[in-house]
């Protein structure tokens, strides 16, 4: 087994990358990372640097590990700051960094892509000294393995020095609901009757919504999405990763993966959600608007879409990074692993020290936040 550092997709076989993908994750696939790439969202100049891991059998992929040198730690939404801040009083370089997750997607999903019929524990365990390699090769302070599967994460931590670190998000999971009534059928007869107000607002308010797949979108429908992803960038005070040239990418090499639930005023586009599924996940990942209307937000970023994974029986919902309004909207909180692999001794062992600590607060934060969800408990399930 060889392992090869790779500084861009353009040099892999598509086919033989998404061989190692898996059923449920759209983000990994070698055409959204490659959309990336090809439209100067990472690159040169972003802050994302393409350095993936590959494990090769004579001229056959058997491993993958989507990794980026990184010289800021913007878009990764598990924050280091506090790392960085920690390293720079104490005389030590951060930056660069590595990271491996899909650029700017705070999305659960697989790092090691490993193929089938091969021994996995050799191949994760070559992707991860590929990872320490990268790091050698380009004095890299550290490596952070984001977003991952649990599964994945024991593997990590078992295979390799890194650290395990707890965070949290909210998702929604499907118990079997057979409709969106059955779904907010569980709730608690208070919150049942808030999720109906919000949703008639939107269908007493004129708006016409509808949820379209990529290949479903016409011109106006696709000319918009960049627009409203800028307006919410600058109203939330934030950077645009993602250039103009990325949408034009996704309709090109991603449609089939893209799922926009889109309101129309008076024929025209006014709202959507930039969303993606595959398999048995969908993922909400952008939201934007040129007019403000009430609890329009809701509906497109939630209510439509966990009305079609119910309705396509999919098992999983990811609404994107933080957002305490999600948990009264039936999405729970839910424990996010990652790994962290840090050069300095001093440092490491500060960080080593603080991640246990910090796993036991996330913990008690979930349990907490459970308890405060929307569903029923001890018979409050009145009719609303």
């Amino acid at each position: 087994m060889r392992i090869r550092l790779l500084d861009g997709l353009t040099s892999v076989d598509p086919d033989a990358w998404d061989a190692l993908t898996g059923d449920d994750d759209p983000f990994v696939e070698h055409a959204f990372l490659l959309a990336l790439e090809a439209s100067g969202s990472v690159g040169e100049g972003t802050g994302w640097v393409p350095m993936h891991v590959t494990a090769w059998e004579g001229e056959r992929l058997v491993g993958a590990l989507p990794l980026y040198e990184k010289d800021h730690s913007y878009g990764e939404y598990i924050f280091d700051w506090s790392w960085a801040d920690a390293a720079m009083r104490c005389g030590v370089r951060y930056y660069p960094k590595l990271v491996s997750m899909v650029p700017v997607t705070p999305a659960t999903g697989r790092r090691l892509l490993v193929a089938d019929g091969v021994d996995r524990t050799a191949v994760v365990g070559g992707l991860l000294e590929g990872v320490l390699e990268a790091a050698d090769q380009t004095g890299a302070s550290s490596a952070h393995l984001l977003f991952l599967e649990g599964a994945e994460k024991d593997e990590v931590i078992a295979a390799s020095p890194f650290r395990p670190r707890l965070t949290q998000q909210f998702h929604w999971h499907n118990e079997g609901y057979g409709s969106f009534d059955d779904f907010i059928g569980r709730f608690r007869s208070s919150m049942r009757k808030q999720v109906k107000r919000e949703r008639r607002k939107v269908a007493e308010s004129g708006l016409a919504v509808r949820v379209l797949t990529g290949p479903e979108l016409g011109d106006e429908e696709w000319a918009v999405l960049p627009r409203f992803y800028r307006d919410t960038c600058h109203r939330k005070g934030s950077h645009p990763y993602l250039t103009r040239a990325f949408f034009d990418q996704l309709r090109q090499r991603v449609a089939h993966r893209v799922v926009v639930a889109m309101a129309y005023h008076e024929g025209r586009p006014v709202a959507a959600s930039l969303n993606f599924e595959k398999g048995a996940h969908l993922y909400g990942r952008y939201w934007g608007c040129t007019e403000e209307w009430e609890m329009l937000h809701f509906e497109l970023c939630f209510y439509r879409l966990i009305e079609r994974a119910i309705d396509r029986g999919m098992r999983r919902f990811e609404a994107g990074a933080q957002g305490m309004h999600k948990l009264r909207r039936g999405l729970l909180p839910t424990p996010i692993h990652s790994a962290h692999w840090i050069r300095d001794p001093a440092l490491a062992r500060a960080v080593g020290e603080y991640l246990p600590r910090e796993a036991m607060a996330v913990q008690i934060q979930l349990e907490e936040l459970a308890a405060h969800g929307p569903f029923r408990r001890g018979g409050d399930g009145g009719s609303g």
